[in-house]
Formats: C-alpha cells, sequence, structure tokens
C-alpha cells in the first residue's frame, strides 16, 4: 500500500480546512467521477448528542490500471470517515510521524464505512448515530493512488428533538437562522415603509437616488425574507423546495443594487450632479459583471459542495471578485472628495463644500469600515467561534448592514430645508480659515 508522501500534508489540511468552512449542511448529493484524490471533503454539520448521519452510496467503481502494480489492493483503505478540526490536525501529525499510513488507520477518526465490507457489491446504506456533540466532516479517504473511485454518494446529517424526535437539517449552530433572517426581513421591511413616509413628506426636495435607496432596502428586505423560508425548508426536511432559486435571484440583485448605490452616492449623482462622468461610468462597468460573476460563483459553491474539483477554484474567484468590487466602489467617493476640496478653494463658498466635505470623508470611513467588519472580522468570528453559536456570525453580519443602511439613509436623506442655504458670514470665514489651515497642515 502507497503511503501518503508528507510533503502533500500541508496542502491536504489547507484544502480540507478551507473546504469545510463555509458549507451550510443539508440533504446532499455528490456525483465523483474517476477521481484518484487522497481526500475528498463532502460535508460538515454540527451535531448536538442526538446525532445521525445517513449514509447512502451507489454504482461504486474502481478503476484500476492494467497492470496494476497491486493486483490485490486492500480496501479497507478506502472509505468515509467523520472528524473534528481538531482530530485532523492529529491525524495530520501521525501521518508525517509515519505512525500510520493511511487517515482510516486512526483511532482519532470515526469510521462509517471501508469498501472492504463491499462484498463485491456496487452499493451499501449506512445509519451512523453520534452522541459525541461536536462540528464533524464527512470526508473520503483514498490511500490507493493507483485507483479511481466512481460514485453517487447521498449525505443527510440531521440532529433528532428531544422531545417530538423530529429531524432537524441545520448545523446545531445554525438551526435559529431562519428565526433571525425573518425577524431583520420585518426590520428592513420597516424601515422600507418609513423611507416611503419620508419621501413622501419632502417630495420637493426628493432625488431619483432616494427612490433608488428604497429600492436597495426592499431587495435586501425579500432577499432575508427567501433567505428565512431557504432555512426554513432545509430545517424541516433537508432541501430548500425552490426557495433557493428566490433567494440566489434576490441576493444577485440586491448585491448589484448596493454597489451601485454606494457608486451613485460616493459620485454625488443627482443630489450634487444630474450625471456621471466617463469614468465613473467605467467604475459601474466594471463593477456591475463582477458582481454577476460573484453570483455565479455563490450558486456553484452552494450547489456543488467541497466534493468537486473546482470548488476550491469557484471560491477563490467569489473571494477575489468580491475584492475588487470592494476596491472599485472607493474610487468614486475619493473623486468627490478630491472635486470638493477644488471647489472649496474656488467658488467661494468655502463653508457650504466644507459640510459636503466632511460628509463624504464620514462615508468614505463608513463603507471602509463596512467592508471590513462583513469581510474579514465576520470570517474572524466564523473561525473563532464555537460551532454551537456561528448564528452569532450571521447576527454581527447583520447588525453592521443595518447599521450601514442606516448611516447612509439618515445623511443622504432629502432635506426641506437645505443647512447649506442658511449659512451665515462668520461661518463661511470659519470655514474658509479651516480649509486653509488644513492645506498647510497637509503641505
Amino acid at each position: 500500500m502507497a503511503e501518503v508522501p508528507s510533503s502533500s500534508l500541508i496542502i491536504l489540511l489547507l484544502i480540507f480546512s478551507f473546504s469545510i468552512s463555509f458549507v451550510l449542511s443539508e440533504i446532499r448529493f455528490s456525483e465523483i467521477r474517476s477521481d484518484d484524490r487522497t481526500i475528498i471533503p463532502l460535508d460538515e454539520f454540527g451535531f448536538t448528542h442526538r446525532g445521525r448521519l445517513e449514509l447512502n452510496v451507489s454504482h461504486i467503481s474502481l478503476s484500476i490500471p492494467s497492470p496494476s502494480p497491486n493486483p490485490n489492493p486492500d480496501l479497507s483503505n478506502l472509505g468515509f470517515f467523520l472528524c473534528t478540526r481538531d482530530a485532523w490536525l492529529h491525524v495530520l501529525q501521525q501521518l508525517e510521524d509515519a505512525e500510520i499510513s493511511c487517515p482510516l488507520q486512526s483511532h482519532l477518526l470515526k469510521i462509517v464505512f471501508t469498501f472492504h465490507s463491499l462484498h463485491g457489491a456496487d452499493r451499501f446504506d449506512a445509519l451512523h448515530l453520534q452522541s459525541e456533540a461536536d462540528q464533524y466532516s464527512l470526508v473520503f479517504a483514498n490511500c490507493l493512488p493507483e485507483i479511481k473511485v466512481s460514485m453517487d454518494v447521498r449525505s443527510a446529517m440531521y440532529n433528532l428533538d428531544g422531545r417530538t424526535e423530529t429531524r432537524d437539517y441545520l448545523s446545531a449552530g445554525r438551526t435559529v437562522l431562519p428565526r433571525i433572517y425573518f425577524l431583520f426581513s420585518l426590520i428592513y421591511f420597516a424601515l422600507a415603509g418609513v423611507w416611503i413616509h419620508v419621501l413622501h413628506k419632502k417630495r420637493l426636495t426628493v432625488f431619483q437616488i432616494h427612490f433608488f435607496m428604497l429600492a436597495v432596502l426592499i431587495l435586501k428586505a425579500l432577499n432575508l425574507l427567501c433567505e428565512a423560508e431557504d432555512k426554513s425548508y432545509i430545517k424541516r426536511t433537508g432541501t430548500a423546495h425552490g426557495w433557493d432559486v428566490l433567494f440566489y435571484i434576490f441576493s444577485f440583485l440586491k448585491g448589484i443594487t448596493l454597489f451601485t448605490l454606494i457608486v451613485l452616492i460616493g459620485t454625488g449623482w443627482s443630489f450634487l450632479k444630474p450625471y456621471l462622468q466617463d469614468k465613473e461610468k467605467k467604475v459601474l462597468m466594471i463593477v456591475i459583471p463582477l458582481q454577476v460573476v460573484a453570483n455565479i460563483a455563490q450558486v456553484v459553491i452552494d450547489e456543488t459542495g467541497p466534493y468537486g474539483q473546482d470548488w476550491v477554484t469557484w471560491k477563490q474567484v467569489f473571494l477575489l471578485v468580491d475584492v475588487i468590487c470592494c476596491c472599485a466602489v472607493l474610487f468614486p467617493i475619493v473623486w468627490s472628495i478630491k472635486n470638493l476640496r477644488e471647489a472649496a478653494r474656488s467658488d467661494g463658498k468655502a463653508a457650504v463644500n466644507l459640510m459636503k466635505l466632511t460628509l463624504f470623508r464620514q462615508y468614505y470611513i463608513v463603507v471602509i469600515c463596512y467592508i471590513y467588519f462583513t469581510r474579514v472580522v465576520i470570517y474572524a468570528l466564523e473561525t473563532i467561534t464555537s460551532y454551537r453559536y456561528l448564528w452569532t456570525s450571521v447576527v454581527a453580519g447583520e447588525l453592521a448592514t443595518l447599521a450601514f443602511y442606516l448611516f447612509t439613509g439618515y445623511n443622504f436623506k432629502p432635506e426641506a430645508h437645505n443647512p447649506y442655504f442658511v449659512i451665515d458670514d462668520e461661518e463661511e470665514e470659519a470655514a474658509a480659515e479651516a480649509l486653509k489651515l488644513e492645506d498647510e497642515f497637509e503641505l
């Protein structure tokens, strides 16, 4: 039997750790075709003390080269196991120290099924009872590099309710997500109602950007509502029953409109100027197609699962595109700050431009904080938080998004009495002096 090369252990660890960080479990169907990977991660789940794993594998086919260097391979070196992340780290250490030559030989793993029990059959059904509460990953190991494996895998992981014996297909740390998403959807619908009232009350000073902000609010609310229904159906049945399609649609529209709104506000479109410059249009032409790519990547990531050989590539594409979009939307705000600074020195309205300049600087800082928190801090929370409290990272992300929406709406709301028109001479002189001191400080 061939040993797993020690030089590949770090690569296996990275792939394994990367692939189990974002999977939301449900009944999953995996088609594996002529695959010779040593490790194939399939799914992840947070079990309670009454956890269950149903594993149904069919159409098993092993491709052995002819002539084969090992005509009688030991099929106990092919099989499925459950492991925690900590256990996997110890298994990698055992492999590196040559204590074992295959992960399936480690006593730290919970073996579900190995192929030596097939006895010539091409399918099997296994039920694994999991009484030790923890976050586990379902993995297939192939320690026979000369063999390529093909099979259809159906995996269903769930927890039983202690009183009603009903199945809960959501991981232990995510079972409250349907209620969380539904609550936030109600909050955004309420905000949309308040915003409609504001637009009606101050309709004489409403710009097109304000209607666009209303559309973003409604799409966010609908996205959360569909996500709540999606997770609710998964929780009860293990499948989304079509709600995932609506979720992807509204997620796509919400993502595009939110990034577009940040760009439009950053340029001052409609409330400062009625048009977009060519360079600002180019930013939109970059951001919108990238958001399309990001949403396609997200669908592929969610629907295929980590067993796909291109899953990690799609994950990298999604992260790269998201970073590019986040960086691109900052440029229009920087351009507006630069234009306002130049206008403050030349048009004689220092106080007006200083107020606008301060507002855009604040918005720039808030956008950076929002992007950093929702992309970096939330990921760190998911990494360090116990599997039982993974829902807290969702709440933190939604609260940050809500705060960003509230800041944007409050600071760029329609004003019936524009404060820029009631600035006296003393304020004008003070603003001019402030701009002068600022220029001297920068020099």
